[in-house]
Formats: C-alpha cells, sequence, structure tokens
C-alpha cells in the first residue's frame, strides 16, 4: 500500500463508502492498547488526527444523543474488542473494505463482478494507505477466525460477532503506532 494524503483519501473513501451505511472514522492512538483507541473512535471522543475527512450517516445521531454516544455501537470493554476480532493480512483487509461497499443482501453489483473492480480495490488500498507498511488490520468476521487470508470477495457480506445493535454488522480495524481506523458496515434490518 502506498501512502496516502488528504485529497486521495476524501476521494477515495467518498467514492467507496458513502453511498452505503457504514462508519468510517479514525482516531489517535493514545493507549498501549489500540482496543481502547478503537473505543475512543467509537464513542465519537477523539477527531481524526490529521483533520481529514470521516463518514457517518446522520440517520444515527438520535441515537447517539438519546441512547449512547457510541450508538450503533455496543458499550463493549477493551476486553471484548480483542477477542471478538481477528487479525487478517494487508490483502485481506483491501478486499474487505473493497467488501463494505456493497450492500448486504440482494447486491446486484459485489465487488467481485463489477467492471470497476479494480478501481473498486485502488480505492480501499489508498484508504488503508494511510495506516502504513506496519499496520495491522483485524475484523469481526467469522471468515477470519479460520485464516488470516479469507476470500472477502468470493460471496456476499458475512458478519460475525455483533458489535452493533444492529441485525448484522461486519467491521475492519487498522492499526499502527499513531492511529486506528474504525471502518464498519450495518444491516439495519
Amino acid at each position: 500500500m502506498t501512502p496516502t494524503d488528504n485529497s486521495t483519501w476524501e476521494t477515495a473513501l467518498v467514492r467507496l463508502l458513502d453511498d452505503v451505511y457504514t462508519f468510517a472514522m479514525t482516531g489517535p492512538r493514545r493507549h498501549e492498547d489500540w482496543a481502547e483507541d478503537v473505543l475512543a473512535v467509537m464513542d465519537r471522543a477523539v477527531a481524526d488526527p490529521r483533520g481529514w475527512r470521516v463518514l457517518e450517516w446522520q440517520t444515527d445521531a438520535e441515537g447517539r444523543e438519546n441512547v449512547r454516544p457510541s450508538y450503533p455501537f455496543l458499550p463493549l470493554s477493551a476486553e471484548e474488542v480483542r477477542a471478538w476480532t481477528h487479525p487478517v493480512t494487508p490483502g485481506a483487509a483491501v478486499e474487505l473494505l473493497a467488501s463494505l461497499s456493497q450492500e448486504w443482501f440482494f447486491e446486484t453489483s459485489p465487488v467481485r463482478s463489477r467492471a470497476d473492480r479494480d478501481d473498486v480495490l485502488a480505492d480501499a488500498r489508498t484508504v488503508l494507505g494511510r495506516f502504513g507498511a506496519d499496520a495491522v488490520f483485524l475484523t469481526n468476521s467469522d471468515l477470519a477466525g479460520a485464516s488470516e487470508a479469507p476470500d472477502f470477495l468470493a460471496d456476499g457480506l458475512a458478519g460475525g460477532r455483533a458489535f452493533t445493535d444492529h441485525m448484522m454488522d461486519l467491521g475492519l480495524i487498522a492499526v499502527n503506532a499513531e492511529e486506528v481506523g474504525v471502518f464498519w458496515s450495518f444491516n439495519a434490518n
């Protein structure tokens, strides 16, 4: 993955995830335990350390105000975040992030069969390039429980241990020495 600047990040992020029900935010590393930093992002307790664009659906604003700041994320502990996620390779992380651009069910054009498949994967590489070559990637996907390199493009979206109030969810966490990124897709049915 190549380094990313603000302009390429925003362009790739919007093209990739702006049309689907997703959460895409980043935050600083302030704790030795990366899971604490992930929770701070989910709670919206921190801002993007570079001041770059993030994505969050405004339909969740009422839940954030009336239920909890982390809505639709559950009130999780750092131990749960660590226990409910599995590491994936950088290549699998790119495929997973690209897959988050799909709808959950009845996708008419999944990434694997799109004419712009290579462009979608390039956008995912650009977004994840922000975190550098030493980044670690984790997901709640059950597929990653059996392999660090599952084929996330082979089928439709398949979640894992639920991190939210929604029927199903699927996420990717990126961690480096300075930042964390939280990218999540929701099936709100």
